[in-house]
């Protein structure tokens, strides 16, 4: 039986639950952790019920085939009955294609149950990740959260699924096996009980040190795992090869690797013992059913087919009554898997739309900063230890990054942020886009506070290209038309065409079904950068807000970009961080940052007159452009 058979198949299945971190059993479960369990269960209250009848059924089935063979042997052999026989051979082929039939039926109806809760148990953490603010990214380990997705995910659903069936099934089951024994013969069936703790005892030893074994060995597994995805990426991989260090990476590999062996010859080693204790149990409560059931039989007290069925039903006890003695760790397995997963839930977005959030009207845009001041926020508002691969979050207490910060970009006009590394250029940019929202003042768009604008609105005004953008491993066309799905291909021609790298494009074989692989690793630095040109302009957004976006092309292309740039937004409002003279020099407006504050501003003539820092930047960072 597929759900809870007894012998080797029931005993892999006790394995799979003694392999537990014995902590498990010490662990406090949070209150309100089973009521909301049971919310994700109560959409599939129907087919649970179904599910469980037919385990119910199952186990009544697998119980009656020993009876059938006793009577064959003591009243069809004995008495010489050929149509008895006959009879009961055919019932015991109908009862065992009943028995497939419910098996099947049960895994089906178990995969719908189980797939289903998987899907939304996914779909429910994936859509609440989603809503996190970049900072929470910023922290957590994407191996954390992916594990959360895949493997607490899982967990839960197996945990949830199998106890309710193991549970019920090798309940029942084991209910009518000792129920029949007793009645055929309660002398043999009060020994099998008396052995089994000749089996459980070892059992549960073997079972703790799997459950240590089990940890560290994941461990490892983890360890090797994040040696091959760091070094297997492209610019790992790059690292590597640059520094020439592909033999001092394999003996590291292999260090991981082998650890990962011995673990497992002496986790295959502990369970082979496991086994090995089992079936030795099995077979003394087997010896001593056939010797004293024998000399009964030969006493005539006994027939031999009640023998017969009581070394059946021996059997098909142990895997069960094991499954039935470590419910408590499946149970506490279920719980802290749901608990890893409500943990990430229970996490609130900083950032999120106000209930009563207010599109941003739609036309030419206004940026305007309002005496802003702004602090990253701190690890414990933002992410979880768990999910940093930490005991504790850092306490470091927040770091004034922004002080009243303040001006205004006109519509239509382009403003330029200069100033030295570290003075909080690329923050103000990130707060237009509300990637954080400001600890004091506002970050107004055409009036609306973005905080108060709706997430929709603020999407569609406000278009960003960073310095390093990210392109998705799939085609070109996916990737631009993620801007606009909608986008025609006339349009995501223009847009290629004004981003001046439609002639590449076209030059390719397969044009824009080319994949253009991990994070757009297939193109150059210059090319990465115009697909994100590219995409931005397809978005059309009335603000833009451009992080150093040209820094990856030379100075060939960056003139032909920027052309396109001034043809593409003299109709727009652009918020740019400069990188090239003919940035700033183009610009309405520059704004020189230092230590999260504006220091000057005014035009490119006017801060040169001026002096001061922008003039120490210009004769060190874009004098030499001119040359």
């Amino acid at each position: 039986m597929s759900m809870h058979g007894g012998g080797a198949g029931g005993a892999r299945l006790g394995m799979r639950s003694m392999q537990r971190d014995r902590k498990l059993l010490a662990h406090r479960i949070k209150k309100g952790t089973l009521p909301r369990i049971l919310t994700f269960a109560r959409p599939y209250r129907s087919i649970l019920t179904i599910f469980l009848v037919a385990v119910v059924l199952d186990a009544v089935v697998s119980s009656i085939a020993p009876l059938i063979l006793k009577e064959i042997i003591d009243v069809g052999f004995r008495f010489r009955r050929e149509g008895l026989i006959i009879w009961l051979a055919v019932l015991t082929a109908g009862l065992a294609i009943v028995d497939a039939i419910l098996s099947l039926f049960e895994r089906r109806i178990s995969a719908v149950i189980g797939e289903g809760l998987i899907y939304d148990l996914r779909a429910k953490v994936y859509g609440h990740i989603q809503e996190m603010p970049i900072a929470f990214f910023s922290r957590a380990q994407t191996g954390a959260l992916i594990s959360r997705l895949n493997n607490d995910v899982v967990g839960a659903q197996q945990a949830f699924t199998d106890l309710f069936s193991n549970v019920v099934g090798n309940f029942i089951l084991v209910v009518l096996i000792l129920g029949t024994m007793f009645i055929l013969s309660w002398q043999i069936t009060l020994v099998a009980l008396v052995l089994l703790p000749v089996f459980l005892l070892p059992a549960r030893y073997v079972g703790r040190r799997l459950g240590t074994m089990f940890q560290r060995g994941m461990e490892l597994n983890t360890e090797m795992n994040m040696v091959m995805s760091e070094r297997f990426n492209v610019a790992g991989a790059m690292v590597v090869k640059l520094f020439g260090r592909p033999m001092d990476e394999l003996r590291t590999f292999e260090s991981r690797a082998g650890q990962v062996r011995d673990m497992g010859v002496r986790q295959a080693t502990y369970q082979r013992f496991f086994f090995v204790a089992m079936a030795l149990t099995a077979s003394l409560a087997t010896a001593f059913a056939y010797g004293f059931g024998g000399v009964q039989v030969v006493h005539g007290t006994l027939k031999i087919g009640t023998i017969v069925a009581l070394t059946a039903y021996l059997g098909r006890l142990y895997g069960p009554l094991t499954q039935l003695s470590n419910l408590n760790i499946d149970y506490m397995s279920a719980m802290v898997s749901f608990e890893r997963l409500f943990e990430v839930l229970d996490l609130e977005p900083m950032i999120k739309e106000s209930p009563n959030a207010r599109p941003i009207p739609d036309g030419p845009a206004e940026l305007r900063f309002d005496a802003v001041d702004f602090s990253y926020p701190g690890a414990e508002e933002v992410s979880l230890a768990s999910l940093e691969a930490v005991a504790t979050l850092d306490d470091t207490p927040r770091t004034a990054v922004l002080h009243d910060v303040s001006f205004v970009v006109k519509p239509g006009t382009m403003t330029a942020l200069v100033g030295p590394s570290g003075a909080g250029k690329t923050t103000i940019s990130m707060l237009v886009s509300r990637l954080y929202d400001v600890d004091g003042g506002s970050v107004r768009i055409n009036g609306v506070d973005v905080r108060e604008a709706t997430t929709a609105s603020l999407g569609a005004t406000v278009g960003v290209v960073t310095q390093d953008p990210h392109l998705f491993h799939d085609t070109l066309r996916a990737n631009l038309v993620f801007a606009k799905p909608d986008a025609t291909n006339v349009e995501i021609e223009g847009a290629l065409r004004s981003a001046q790298i439609w002639n590449l494009v076209v030059s390719l074989p397969l044009g824009l079904d080319t994949v253009v692989g991990e994070r757009g690793y297939r193109l150059s630095g210059g090319e990465k950068q115009r697909v994100a040109l590219a995409r931005l302009l397809l978005k059309s957004p009335h603000l833009v807000v451009l992080d150093e976006a040209t820094a990856h092309l030379d100075a060939e292309s960056e003139a032909a970009v920027q052309r396109a740039l001034d043809e593409t937004m003299s109709s727009r409002t652009s918020l740019v961080i400069a990188h090239r003279l003919s940035t700033i020099r183009n610009a309405d407006q520059i704004l020189v940052v230092e230590d999260g504050t504006i220091v000057q501003r005014g035009s490119h003539a006017e801060l040169l007159v001026a002096g001061g820092l922008y003039r120490d930047l210009y004769e060190t960072q874009f004098a030499q452009q001119e040359r």
